[in-house]
């Protein structure tokens, strides 16, 4: 009989990371949903392409709940098909910011302050708990990596909120938008190759 992974009795530890990745995903969606709102209402590069970095972090969680417990085959495809959303939604948020910046107007820096730190603290707190899982399988590393991205992302946004707020300039908000897809392409990239390594020792 093949090992497909289809079907493996839970673990203790395997319920333990089932809950922790369940948690993170619950958190992530919320703070996409708010992210996204914010963003539109603050006309937000930054806040759009951190948003987008919380969705892509939920799709992962997803596809980590459902790895749990199977081959490694399985979790392997699991994590390159994470690796390819990411790139995928890095891109578009690179293509998105640099639409925006055309446009020339100033985001409302107080907004991006306040979704930006909640989104931080969120973020943060997810990156804790999931600490205990980064030298695991290659599908929890790939959260684990996924949510380091995203703290970075916050406080880059904070910063960039800030300068918005003090220079009235579009031109921080550009800049932290183009860093942070800058920042989840490379990030995917390095899923995709924890992915391929891993597939190339199952």
């Amino acid at each position: 009989m093949t090992d497909c992974g289809c079907h493996v009795e839970p673990t203790t530890e395997s319920v333990e990371e089932r809950k922790a990745i369940t948690i993170a995903l619950a958190l992530n969606f919320t703070m996409f949903v708010v992210g996204v709102t914010a963003g539109l209402i603050a006309n937000s590069s930054g806040l759009l392409a951190d948003a987008l970095d919380m969705l892509s972090d939920s799709l992962a969680y997803i596809i980590a709940l459902v790895a749990i417990g199977r081959s490694g085959r399985f979790k392997s495809n699991a994590a390159t098909l994470s690796g390819g959303i990411l790139a995928v939604l890095g891109i578009g948020v690179l293509i998105d910011t640099v639409r925006r910046a055309l446009g020339g107007e100033a985001p409302l820096g107080w907004i991006m302050v306040a979704s930006g730190t909640a989104s931080l603290i969120v973020n943060a707190t997810v990156l804790r708990m999931l600490a205990k899982f980064r030298e695991g399988d290659v599908h929890l590393r790939a959260s684990w990596i996924f949510t380091r991205a995203d703290v970075i992302a916050n406080v880059g946004v904070i910063i960039a909120a800030v300068l918005v707020m003090i220079t009235r300039s579009n031109i921080p908000d550009t800049v932290i938008g183009l860093a942070i897809g800058a920042y989840v392409v490379k990030e995917a990239l390095e899923i995709l190759r924890e992915a391929r390594a891993e597939g190339a020792r199952t």
